[in-house]
Protein backbone atom coordinates (compact mmCIF):
# COMPACT_ATOMS: atom_id res chain seq x y z
CA UNK A 1 0.00 0.00 0.00
CA UNK A 2 1.59 3.57 -1.26
CA UNK A 3 2.21 6.60 1.46
CA UNK A 4 -0.44 8.40 0.31
CA UNK A 5 -3.53 4.90 0.96
CA UNK A 6 -2.03 4.43 4.47
CA UNK A 7 -1.67 8.02 6.12
CA UNK A 8 -6.00 8.29 4.48
CA UNK A 9 -6.65 4.81 6.11
CA UNK A 10 -4.86 6.06 9.28
CA UNK A 11 -7.12 9.36 9.06
CA UNK A 12 -10.33 7.23 9.07
CA UNK A 13 -9.51 5.59 11.81
CA UNK A 14 -8.11 8.35 13.94
CA UNK A 15 -11.52 10.84 12.96
CA UNK A 16 -13.58 7.95 13.90
CA UNK A 17 -12.14 7.11 17.38
CA UNK A 18 -11.38 10.79 18.20
CA UNK A 19 -14.57 11.87 16.92
CA UNK A 20 -16.44 10.07 19.54
CA UNK A 21 -14.12 10.41 22.41
CA UNK A 22 -14.25 14.24 21.91
CA UNK A 23 -18.10 14.87 21.34
CA UNK A 24 -19.13 15.89 24.81
CA UNK A 25 -15.69 17.63 25.63
CA UNK A 26 -15.99 19.63 22.85
CA UNK A 27 -19.47 21.15 23.63
CA UNK A 28 -18.33 22.30 26.52
CA UNK A 29 -14.88 23.64 26.31
CA UNK A 30 -14.05 27.33 26.03
CA UNK A 31 -11.51 29.71 27.29
CA UNK A 32 -13.89 31.77 29.16
CA UNK A 33 -12.56 34.83 29.52
CA UNK A 34 -13.84 38.84 29.16
CA UNK A 35 -13.53 39.86 25.82
CA UNK A 36 -12.91 44.14 25.20
CA UNK A 37 -15.12 44.51 22.51
CA UNK A 38 -16.75 41.40 21.01
CA UNK A 39 -19.79 39.64 23.20
CA UNK A 40 -17.50 36.65 24.15
CA UNK A 41 -14.93 34.51 23.23
CA UNK A 42 -17.61 31.66 22.85
CA UNK A 43 -19.68 33.89 20.44
CA UNK A 44 -16.96 33.11 17.82
CA UNK A 45 -18.44 32.14 14.52
CA UNK A 46 -15.66 29.68 13.67
CA UNK A 47 -17.73 26.68 11.56
CA UNK A 48 -16.50 23.41 11.90
CA UNK A 49 -13.59 22.22 10.20
CA UNK A 50 -14.51 19.37 7.87
CA UNK A 51 -13.84 15.78 9.23
CA UNK A 52 -13.77 14.13 5.87
CA UNK A 53 -10.82 11.90 5.69
CA UNK A 54 -10.52 12.82 1.73
CA UNK A 55 -10.46 16.66 2.93
CA UNK A 56 -8.23 16.03 5.00
CA UNK A 57 -6.12 13.96 2.81
CA UNK A 58 -6.03 16.84 0.16
CA UNK A 59 -4.68 19.50 2.78
CA UNK A 60 -2.18 16.97 4.18
CA UNK A 61 -0.55 17.03 0.58
CA UNK A 62 -0.72 20.83 0.16
CA UNK A 63 1.40 21.13 3.88
CA UNK A 64 3.62 18.03 3.53
CA UNK A 65 4.58 20.21 -0.43
CA UNK A 66 4.94 23.90 1.14
CA UNK A 67 6.79 23.03 4.36
CA UNK A 68 9.33 21.05 2.32
CA UNK A 69 10.08 24.45 0.24
CA UNK A 70 14.14 26.20 0.43
CA UNK A 71 12.65 29.34 -0.59
CA UNK A 72 15.24 30.92 1.73
CA UNK A 73 12.70 34.50 1.46
CA UNK A 74 9.70 31.88 2.81
CA UNK A 75 12.23 30.38 5.27
CA UNK A 76 13.09 33.60 6.66
CA UNK A 77 9.01 34.79 6.78
CA UNK A 78 8.86 31.09 9.12
CA UNK A 79 11.67 32.21 11.15
CA UNK A 80 10.42 35.97 11.78
CA UNK A 81 7.13 35.43 12.88
CA UNK A 82 7.57 32.26 15.04
CA UNK A 83 10.01 34.77 17.01
CA UNK A 84 7.39 35.00 19.51
CA UNK A 85 3.56 34.62 20.67
CA UNK A 86 1.30 36.03 17.98
CA UNK A 87 0.53 39.21 19.08
CA UNK A 88 4.20 40.00 19.79
CA UNK A 89 5.70 41.40 16.28
CA UNK A 90 2.26 42.96 15.48
CA UNK A 91 3.14 45.16 18.96
CA UNK A 92 6.51 45.09 18.71
CA UNK A 93 5.85 46.78 14.86
CA UNK A 94 3.67 49.43 16.35
CA UNK A 95 6.10 50.06 18.89
CA UNK A 96 9.08 50.45 16.28
CA UNK A 97 7.26 52.80 14.36
CA UNK A 98 5.87 54.85 17.05
CA UNK A 99 9.96 55.32 18.22
CA UNK A 100 10.61 56.25 14.12
CA UNK A 101 8.25 59.02 14.14
CA UNK A 102 6.13 56.45 11.35
CA UNK A 103 2.34 56.93 10.84
CA UNK A 104 0.11 55.60 12.76
CA UNK A 105 -2.83 57.83 12.34
CA UNK A 106 -3.77 60.99 14.34
CA UNK A 107 -3.39 59.66 17.87
CA UNK A 108 -0.66 57.15 18.21
CA UNK A 109 -1.82 56.12 21.27
CA UNK A 110 -5.49 54.83 19.92
CA UNK A 111 -3.27 52.33 17.60
CA UNK A 112 -1.43 50.54 20.64
CA UNK A 113 -4.97 50.82 22.36
CA UNK A 114 -7.37 49.27 19.39
CA UNK A 115 -4.58 47.01 18.14
CA UNK A 116 -3.88 45.05 21.33
CA UNK A 117 -7.31 44.88 22.09
CA UNK A 118 -8.56 43.40 18.76
CA UNK A 119 -5.33 40.88 19.08
CA UNK A 120 -7.28 39.94 22.49
CA UNK A 121 -10.39 39.47 21.49
CA UNK A 122 -9.58 37.22 18.43
CA UNK A 123 -7.21 35.53 20.28
CA UNK A 124 -9.90 34.45 22.88
CA UNK A 125 -12.24 33.90 20.16
CA UNK A 126 -10.02 31.69 18.65
CA UNK A 127 -8.70 29.69 21.37
CA UNK A 128 -12.46 28.95 22.29
CA UNK A 129 -12.94 27.79 18.67
CA UNK A 130 -9.80 25.55 18.72
CA UNK A 131 -11.03 24.04 22.54
CA UNK A 132 -14.34 23.45 20.77
CA UNK A 133 -12.85 21.44 17.61
CA UNK A 134 -10.01 19.58 18.95
CA UNK A 135 -8.31 19.58 15.14
CA UNK A 136 -4.79 17.89 15.67
CA UNK A 137 -1.78 19.60 14.00
CA UNK A 138 -0.98 18.11 10.46
CA UNK A 139 1.90 16.48 11.50
CA UNK A 140 0.19 14.01 14.09
CA UNK A 141 -2.05 12.99 11.25
CA UNK A 142 0.85 12.49 8.71
CA UNK A 143 4.24 11.70 10.51
CA UNK A 144 6.31 12.44 7.38
CA UNK A 145 5.35 16.34 7.74
CA UNK A 146 8.62 17.46 9.63
CA UNK A 147 7.34 20.85 10.80
CA UNK A 148 10.24 23.47 10.97
CA UNK A 149 9.01 24.89 14.21
CA UNK A 150 8.24 23.66 17.64
CA UNK A 151 4.51 22.52 17.34
CA UNK A 152 2.56 24.38 19.78
CA UNK A 153 0.87 22.77 22.57
CA UNK A 154 -2.44 23.59 21.01
CA UNK A 155 -5.01 22.72 18.29
CA UNK A 156 -4.63 23.20 15.19
CA UNK A 157 -8.22 25.01 14.72
CA UNK A 158 -8.08 27.83 13.95
CA UNK A 159 -4.74 29.83 13.35
CA UNK A 160 -4.37 31.92 15.93
CA UNK A 161 -1.37 33.49 13.90
CA UNK A 162 -4.36 34.00 11.22
CA UNK A 163 -6.78 35.17 13.59
CA UNK A 164 -4.64 38.13 15.23
CA UNK A 165 -2.97 38.85 11.84
CA UNK A 166 -6.32 39.51 10.26
CA UNK A 167 -7.59 41.63 13.65
CA UNK A 168 -4.18 43.55 13.69
CA UNK A 169 -3.86 44.39 10.08
CA UNK A 170 -7.66 45.11 9.50
CA UNK A 171 -7.37 47.78 12.98
CA UNK A 172 -3.56 49.51 11.38
CA UNK A 173 -5.42 49.95 7.82
CA UNK A 174 -8.35 51.47 9.24
CA UNK A 175 -5.63 53.65 11.15
CA UNK A 176 -3.26 54.64 8.05
CA UNK A 177 -5.09 53.93 5.36
CA UNK A 178 -2.62 54.58 2.95
CA UNK A 179 -0.85 51.52 4.15
CA UNK A 180 -3.46 48.97 4.38
CA UNK A 181 -2.36 47.32 1.14
CA UNK A 182 0.83 46.92 2.89
CA UNK A 183 -0.35 45.59 6.22
CA UNK A 184 -3.26 43.45 4.63
CA UNK A 185 -0.03 41.44 2.66
CA UNK A 186 1.85 41.33 5.81
CA UNK A 187 -1.02 39.74 7.86
CA UNK A 188 -1.42 37.38 4.84
CA UNK A 189 1.99 36.17 4.86
CA UNK A 190 1.98 36.22 8.90
CA UNK A 191 -0.70 33.49 8.58
CA UNK A 192 0.91 31.33 5.75
CA UNK A 193 3.94 31.22 7.34
CA UNK A 194 2.30 28.69 10.07
CA UNK A 195 1.92 26.61 6.70
CA UNK A 196 5.07 26.86 5.52
CA UNK A 197 5.94 25.66 8.87
CA UNK A 198 4.20 22.42 8.63
CA UNK A 199 2.08 23.33 12.04
CA UNK A 200 -1.22 24.67 10.07
CA UNK A 201 -3.70 23.46 7.39
CA UNK A 202 -4.61 25.63 4.80
CA UNK A 203 -8.02 25.96 5.93
CA UNK A 204 -7.13 27.00 9.69
CA UNK A 205 -5.70 29.46 8.39
CA UNK A 206 -8.90 30.36 6.17
CA UNK A 207 -10.44 30.40 8.92
CA UNK A 208 -8.24 32.61 11.31
CA UNK A 209 -8.35 35.01 8.75
CA UNK A 210 -11.89 35.68 9.02
CA UNK A 211 -12.37 35.64 12.59
CA UNK A 212 -9.87 37.82 12.65
CA UNK A 213 -11.24 40.33 10.26
CA UNK A 214 -14.37 39.67 11.96
CA UNK A 215 -13.35 41.21 15.21
CA UNK A 216 -11.76 43.64 14.03
CA UNK A 217 -14.82 45.61 12.34
CA UNK A 218 -16.64 45.25 15.68
CA UNK A 219 -13.64 46.90 17.26
CA UNK A 220 -12.95 49.57 14.34
CA UNK A 221 -16.91 50.38 15.38
CA UNK A 222 -15.97 51.03 18.74
CA UNK A 223 -13.16 53.13 17.62
CA UNK A 224 -15.37 54.87 14.91
CA UNK A 225 -17.30 55.88 18.45
CA UNK A 226 -14.70 57.13 20.41
CA UNK A 227 -14.86 60.81 19.98
CA UNK A 228 -11.82 61.35 18.68
CA UNK A 229 -12.99 62.76 15.73
CA UNK A 230 -14.35 65.44 16.93
CA UNK A 231 -12.78 68.77 16.22
CA UNK A 232 -11.97 71.52 19.15
CA UNK A 233 -14.38 74.85 18.21
CA UNK A 234 -13.35 76.27 21.63
CA UNK A 235 -10.69 78.28 23.04
CA UNK A 236 -7.73 79.08 24.96
CA UNK A 237 -8.86 81.40 28.66
CA UNK A 238 -7.20 83.89 29.61
CA UNK A 239 -6.21 84.87 32.69
CA UNK A 240 -3.64 84.54 36.01
CA UNK A 241 -1.87 81.44 35.96
CA UNK A 242 -3.02 80.71 32.31
CA UNK A 243 -1.38 78.55 29.69
CA UNK A 244 -0.66 80.95 27.10
CA UNK A 245 -0.35 79.80 23.37
CA UNK A 246 -2.13 78.60 20.46
CA UNK A 247 -3.77 75.35 18.83
CA UNK A 248 -3.11 73.11 22.00
CA UNK A 249 -1.80 69.50 21.70
CA UNK A 250 -4.26 66.33 22.32
CA UNK A 251 -6.85 69.16 23.14
CA UNK A 252 -9.55 67.19 22.17
CA UNK A 253 -9.00 64.31 23.92
CA UNK A 254 -10.21 65.40 26.96
CA UNK A 255 -13.51 64.55 25.71
CA UNK A 256 -12.97 60.96 24.49
CA UNK A 257 -14.99 58.02 25.67
CA UNK A 258 -12.71 55.85 27.75
CA UNK A 259 -12.38 52.08 28.11
CA UNK A 260 -13.26 51.92 31.69
CA UNK A 261 -13.49 54.82 32.75
CA UNK A 262 -17.04 56.46 34.36
CA UNK A 263 -15.92 59.57 32.34
CA UNK A 264 -12.62 61.36 31.67
CA UNK A 265 -13.11 63.18 34.70
CA UNK A 266 -13.90 60.10 37.06
CA UNK A 267 -9.95 61.07 39.00
CA UNK A 268 -9.56 64.36 37.94
CA UNK A 269 -7.20 65.67 39.96
CA UNK A 270 -8.04 68.98 42.68
CA UNK A 271 -7.28 72.40 41.57
CA UNK A 272 -3.70 73.47 41.28
CA UNK A 273 -2.22 76.32 43.83
CA UNK A 274 -2.26 80.14 43.26
CA UNK A 275 0.55 80.63 40.80
CA UNK A 276 1.11 83.11 42.93
CA UNK A 277 1.05 81.52 45.95
CA UNK A 278 4.41 80.68 48.10
CA UNK A 279 4.27 77.05 47.57
CA UNK A 280 4.32 77.17 43.82
CA UNK A 281 6.73 80.19 43.70
CA UNK A 282 9.51 77.77 45.79
CA UNK A 283 8.49 74.80 43.35
CA UNK A 284 9.17 77.41 40.22
CA UNK A 285 12.39 77.77 42.13
CA UNK A 286 13.49 74.47 42.45
CA UNK A 287 12.78 74.29 38.62
CA UNK A 288 14.63 77.41 37.75
CA UNK A 289 17.30 75.89 40.47
CA UNK A 290 17.70 72.45 38.99
CA UNK A 291 21.44 72.17 37.67
CA UNK A 292 21.72 71.49 34.50
CA UNK A 293 24.71 71.90 32.91
CA UNK A 294 25.74 69.72 30.41
CA UNK A 295 28.75 68.47 32.43
CA UNK A 296 30.01 66.60 35.65
CA UNK A 297 27.24 64.91 37.71
CA UNK A 298 24.40 66.58 35.97
CA UNK A 299 25.39 64.84 32.62
CA UNK A 300 23.26 61.63 34.15
CA UNK A 301 20.11 63.27 34.60
CA UNK A 302 19.73 65.86 31.48
CA UNK A 303 20.97 62.15 29.66
CA UNK A 304 17.91 60.58 31.43
CA UNK A 305 15.75 63.56 30.59
CA UNK A 306 16.49 63.65 26.59
CA UNK A 307 15.54 59.96 26.87
CA UNK A 308 11.86 60.73 28.19
CA UNK A 309 11.76 63.36 25.03
CA UNK A 310 12.64 60.78 22.58
CA UNK A 311 10.46 59.04 20.28
CA UNK A 312 10.60 55.85 22.47
CA UNK A 313 10.70 57.91 25.84
CA UNK A 314 7.39 59.74 25.28
CA UNK A 315 5.02 56.69 25.31
CA UNK A 316 5.95 53.20 23.43
CA UNK A 317 8.91 52.73 26.36
CA UNK A 318 6.63 50.55 28.22
CA UNK A 319 5.37 48.27 25.41
CA UNK A 320 9.28 47.72 24.74
CA UNK A 321 9.73 46.11 28.44
CA UNK A 322 6.58 44.23 27.39
CA UNK A 323 7.67 42.78 24.24
CA UNK A 324 11.28 41.85 25.67
CA UNK A 325 9.48 40.27 28.85
CA UNK A 326 7.23 38.23 26.53
CA UNK A 327 10.05 36.52 24.54
CA UNK A 328 11.98 36.32 28.16
CA UNK A 329 9.22 34.42 29.69
CA UNK A 330 8.52 32.57 26.65
CA UNK A 331 4.75 33.11 26.57
CA UNK A 332 4.79 31.92 22.95
CA UNK A 333 3.79 28.84 24.70
CA UNK A 334 0.47 31.01 26.33
CA UNK A 335 -0.63 33.02 23.21
CA UNK A 336 -4.03 34.20 24.93
CA UNK A 337 -1.45 35.07 28.02
CA UNK A 338 0.64 37.52 26.27
CA UNK A 339 -2.71 39.33 24.18
CA UNK A 340 -4.20 39.60 27.75
CA UNK A 341 -0.77 41.45 28.39
CA UNK A 342 -0.66 43.34 25.88
CA UNK A 343 -4.28 44.71 25.98
CA UNK A 344 -4.01 45.33 29.08
CA UNK A 345 -1.56 47.89 29.16
CA UNK A 346 -2.90 49.30 25.60
CA UNK A 347 -6.29 49.66 27.17
CA UNK A 348 -4.99 51.24 30.49
CA UNK A 349 -2.70 53.66 28.32
CA UNK A 350 -5.80 55.01 26.42
CA UNK A 351 -7.75 55.89 29.56
CA UNK A 352 -4.63 57.48 31.13
CA UNK A 353 -4.37 59.73 28.02
CA UNK A 354 -7.47 60.67 28.37
CA UNK A 355 -7.77 61.60 31.42
CA UNK A 356 -4.96 63.65 31.91
CA UNK A 357 -6.00 65.57 29.22
CA UNK A 358 -9.19 66.06 31.11
CA UNK A 359 -6.68 67.77 34.02
CA UNK A 360 -4.87 69.93 32.07
CA UNK A 361 -7.79 71.48 30.23
CA UNK A 362 -9.89 71.86 32.77
CA UNK A 363 -7.26 73.92 34.59
CA UNK A 364 -4.83 75.67 31.72
CA UNK A 365 -2.14 75.86 33.73
CA UNK A 366 1.03 77.10 32.92
CA UNK A 367 4.52 75.76 31.83
CA UNK A 368 7.49 77.17 34.87
CA UNK A 369 8.95 79.26 32.23
CA UNK A 370 5.90 80.66 31.28
CA UNK A 371 5.94 81.98 35.26
CA UNK A 372 9.26 82.56 35.44
CA UNK A 373 10.91 83.08 32.06
CA UNK A 374 14.30 82.85 33.69
CA UNK A 375 13.65 79.49 33.90
CA UNK A 376 15.94 77.73 30.74
CA UNK A 377 14.49 74.27 30.26
CA UNK A 378 16.96 71.81 28.28
CA UNK A 379 13.98 71.52 25.63
CA UNK A 380 10.89 73.17 25.10
CA UNK A 381 7.59 72.46 26.85
CA UNK A 382 5.15 70.58 24.95
CA UNK A 383 2.59 72.64 23.08
CA UNK A 384 -0.21 72.37 25.66
CA UNK A 385 -0.89 73.03 29.46
CA UNK A 386 1.47 71.87 32.51
CA UNK A 387 -0.81 70.53 35.12
CA UNK A 388 -0.82 67.70 35.52
CA UNK A 389 1.86 65.76 33.66
CA UNK A 390 1.11 63.62 30.85
CA UNK A 391 4.74 61.36 31.51
CA UNK A 392 3.47 60.68 35.02
CA UNK A 393 0.19 60.14 34.38
CA UNK A 394 1.02 57.38 31.89
CA UNK A 395 4.43 56.46 33.03
CA UNK A 396 2.60 55.45 36.65
CA UNK A 397 -0.46 53.90 35.06
CA UNK A 398 1.43 51.59 33.16
CA UNK A 399 4.03 50.97 35.23
CA UNK A 400 1.30 49.82 37.36
CA UNK A 401 -0.37 47.35 35.20
CA UNK A 402 2.78 45.77 34.65
CA UNK A 403 3.97 45.45 38.01
CA UNK A 404 0.55 43.76 38.38
CA UNK A 405 1.19 41.13 35.52
CA UNK A 406 4.86 40.84 36.23
CA UNK A 407 5.38 40.67 39.88
CA UNK A 408 9.01 39.57 39.66
CA UNK A 409 9.76 42.93 37.73
CA UNK A 410 7.48 45.42 39.99
CA UNK A 411 10.68 47.16 41.46
CA UNK A 412 12.26 47.85 38.28
CA UNK A 413 9.08 48.50 35.97
CA UNK A 414 8.00 50.94 38.85
CA UNK A 415 11.52 52.66 39.10
CA UNK A 416 11.30 53.59 35.45
CA UNK A 417 7.73 55.00 36.03
CA UNK A 418 9.33 56.86 38.44
CA UNK A 419 12.10 58.29 36.12
CA UNK A 420 9.91 59.53 33.62
CA UNK A 421 7.73 61.46 35.96
CA UNK A 422 10.59 62.70 37.57
CA UNK A 423 12.88 63.46 34.05
CA UNK A 424 10.36 66.67 33.61
CA UNK A 425 11.33 68.14 36.67
CA UNK A 426 14.68 67.65 35.44
CA UNK A 427 13.91 69.16 32.14
CA UNK A 428 12.64 72.13 33.79
CA UNK A 429 9.50 71.71 31.77
CA UNK A 430 7.01 70.69 34.99
CA UNK A 431 6.73 71.91 37.92
CA UNK A 432 6.88 69.44 40.94
CA UNK A 433 2.90 69.23 41.82
CA UNK A 434 2.28 68.29 38.05
CA UNK A 435 4.23 65.03 38.80
CA UNK A 436 2.80 64.56 42.03
CA UNK A 437 -0.56 64.66 40.58
CA UNK A 438 -0.35 62.96 37.71
CA UNK A 439 1.31 60.05 39.61
CA UNK A 440 -1.62 59.59 41.74
CA UNK A 441 -3.78 59.90 38.65
CA UNK A 442 -2.43 57.21 36.94
CA UNK A 443 -2.24 54.89 39.46
CA UNK A 444 -6.20 55.32 40.22
CA UNK A 445 -6.87 54.66 36.51
CA UNK A 446 -4.29 51.43 36.71
CA UNK A 447 -6.39 50.33 39.69
CA UNK A 448 -9.26 49.94 37.24
CA UNK A 449 -7.69 47.93 34.96
CA UNK A 450 -6.03 46.06 37.19
CA UNK A 451 -9.31 45.20 39.24
CA UNK A 452 -10.69 44.08 35.16
CA UNK A 453 -8.08 42.14 35.33
CA UNK A 454 -8.41 40.24 38.42
CA UNK A 455 -11.54 39.27 37.50
CA UNK A 456 -11.11 38.71 33.86
CA UNK A 457 -11.81 34.60 34.12
CA UNK A 458 -7.90 34.52 33.33
CA UNK A 459 -6.45 33.31 37.18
Amino acid sequence: MNTPCRIARYLAMFLIITSAAFAQEERRAKLDWKTWVIPSGADHGVPSPSRHPRDTQKELVTVRTLSRTTDPEILEQIRYWDSGPPSYRWMDMITKRQTAGQALGAFPVRASTYVSIAIYDATVAAWNAKLAYRRERPSSADPSIRPRVSVPNSASYPSDYAATAAAAATVMAYLVPAEAEYFHKLAEEAGKSRIYAGVEYPSDYEAGLALGRRVAEQVIAKARADGSDVVWTGTVPTGLCKWTGSNPGNVSAATWKPLLLTSPSEFRPQAPPPCDSAEVQAQVAEVKNFPRALTGANFSTNARAFYWQTGEGVYPWAFVHLNRWVLEDHLEMDPPRAARAYALLGAAGFDAFIASQDGKFAYWYLRPAQLDPSVAPLFPAPNFPSYPSNHSTFSAARSEVLAYLFPDRAGLIRSLGKEAGDSRIWAGIHYQMDNEAGVALGKSVAQKFVQWGENDGSQ
